[in-house]
């Protein structure tokens, strides 16, 4: 055929796309086609820093494309209005798409196919669901059994499957274009520079260096010890399936037992992410309810200046001060404090983990439903572990053990800057002596720096949440079929 549309959705990128290889293989001009959806600007879960880094990767992938002689085209409207508006006006043949999995984009695909040329390709996840299933053909429900008998029993991907980015593309004239929007802008204090080529120097550079530490460093809030490519990965400006064969090679080529372990546990969270979207797929009520029912009817005490304290980082825990606002400053945080957070906001605040869920979908650039979701459900203890609800974190013995010298807390609660490494991680026991030499004053508004009294105690919360997940456990009539 002449013409067909490669429709851009979470495949910011020219290298390893199987939608953009589909569609160079059946037509001779390509339409590189992203559609401003009117469903997700509306979305109250999207939030500003994660739209800028789209709004910056979309322009990136507009210049990448103009140095092979193509342009990105933009249109605003309902995908099915746009694609057939697009097909009448440069007599393209097909559309071609990589798959996405939320219930909105299965729906919104079903339906396009219905009445247009759509053709679904793979390459969100390396294996898409409905490929990872028992013996029996039900979805896998716990992580380790979905790990170790199907999905690492399925073909590896290899450097040979990786689809080099098209030196040319010809795309017609005649099609226009909508100017992408100025606003907003990406801060400065975001981190993640937009676009593949940014995604493809990162990579490069945890296959050299940081992966072979990474089980090692990982969880040490303070240290650069993760990849850094989950804004990357969350829009496609980097293949799943280029960051698994980057893993493999590296387990394999390893020189030492601890660099193996690295890329074999880097290996383990990339399949983490594939778990969470074959659940989101398989049981799409986990956006509107926990994925084990009998939480759903947890009486949560939703205290507003509590959680208002919490989006603030204002709760006199300093670990999650420190990482709330670094979630606030660059839209993005560490994953050992992602857990940490979570588990405070719903096992010492009671707090519905959904709250937090929202929260963090408005705040984060690599914000993903299904990977956000299973996070929060993993932590909140609604989600697909077999019995965790007692796993309740202790945030000072967190912070200790994975910020010991108290730098992350530092960085980010200025507050407590002065304050000596033995009272860091509970500032609160600082006899008003100490506190006066570090110039912080506990739960004081007087002059000088402050910094808030713990608004919870731990062990009371600790207390309390148990036994507000047993009651909901005991009301629910399913535990007595």
């Amino acid at each position: 055929m002449d013409t067909a549309v490669w429709w851009i959705r979470r495949d910011l990128r020219l290298t390893d796309n199987q939608a953009l290889a589909a569609a160079q293989r059946s037509a001779r001009q390509i339409i590189p086609l992203f559609i401003i959806d009117p469903f997700f600007e509306k979305s109250s879960y999207v939030g500003d820093k994660r739209r800028a880094f789209l709004w910056a990767g979309l322009r990136q992938l507009d210049a990448d494309l103009r140095e092979r002689g193509s342009r990105l085209i933009v249109r605003h409207g309902k995908p099915d209005d746009v694609l057939a508006t697009v097909l009448q006006e440069s007599s393209a043949e097909a559309i071609f798409a990589e798959e996405d999995f939320t219930q909105y984009a299965r729906r919104r695909d079903r339906q396009i196919a219905e009445s247009l040329p759509l053709t679904l390709t793979a390459g969100v996840v390396v294996h898409p669901p409905g490929t990872v299933l028992k013996q029996d053909g039900d979805p896998y429900t716990v992580f380790t059994p979905f790990k170790k008998n199907a999905w690492l029993q399925r073909p590896l991907p290899r450097t040979a499957d990786i689809l080099p980015a098209p030196k040319k593309l010809e795309t017609p004239d005649n099609i226009k274009s909508d100017a992408l929007p100025e606003k907003p802008q990406l801060a400065e204090a975001v981190p993640f520079p937009p676009g593949e080529a940014e995604a493809q120097r990162r990579l490069a550079a945890f296959a050299q260096d940081g992966i072979a530490r990474y089980a090692e460093e990982r969880d040490m809030v303070s240290v650069d010890g993760t990849s850094q490519l989950s804004p990357y990965l969350r829009f496609g400006m980097i293949s799943a399936r280029q960051a698994v064969v980057t893993a493999v090679n590296a387990m394999q080529q390893a020189k030492t037992k601890e660099a193996g372990k690295g890329a074999e546990t880097w290996l383990s969270e990339l399949i983490w992410r594939e778990f969470y979207v074959h659940i989101l797929y398989h049981f799409p009520h986990v956006l509107r309810s926990s994925f084990r029912e009998e939480y759903n009817d947890i009486p949560w005490r939703n205290e507003e200046d509590k959680f208002a304290a919490w989006c603030n980082g204002r709760t006199g825990y300093p670990i999650v001060d420190a990482a709330m606002r670094q979630l606030n400053a660059t839209g993005w945080m560490h994953n050992r404090a992602r857990m940490i957070v979570a588990s405070f906001l719903v096992k010492d605040l009671l707090i519905n983990w959904q709250w937090g869920e929202k929260y963090f979908m408005q705040q984060l650039v690599d914000g993903d439903p299904a990977a956000n979701n299973g996070g929060w459900q993993w932590t909140a203890g609604t989600g697909t572990d077999a019995a965790p609800y007692f796993r309740i974190f202790n945030p000072t013995s967190q912070s200790k053990k994975f910020d010991p010298d108290g730098r992350y807390i530092r960085n980010w609660v200025p507050e407590l800057a002065d304050v000596p490494n033995d009272y860091i991680h509970e500032p609160w026991e600082m006899p008003p002596l100490v506190q006066k030499s570090a110039n912080c004053q506990i739960g004081s508004d007087h002059s000088g720096r402050h910094y808030p009294a713990p608004i919870v105690d731990h062990s009371e919360a600790r207390d309390w949440t148990l036994t507000a997940y047993k009651k909901a456990r005991e009301a629910d009539p399913r535990q007595d079929a």
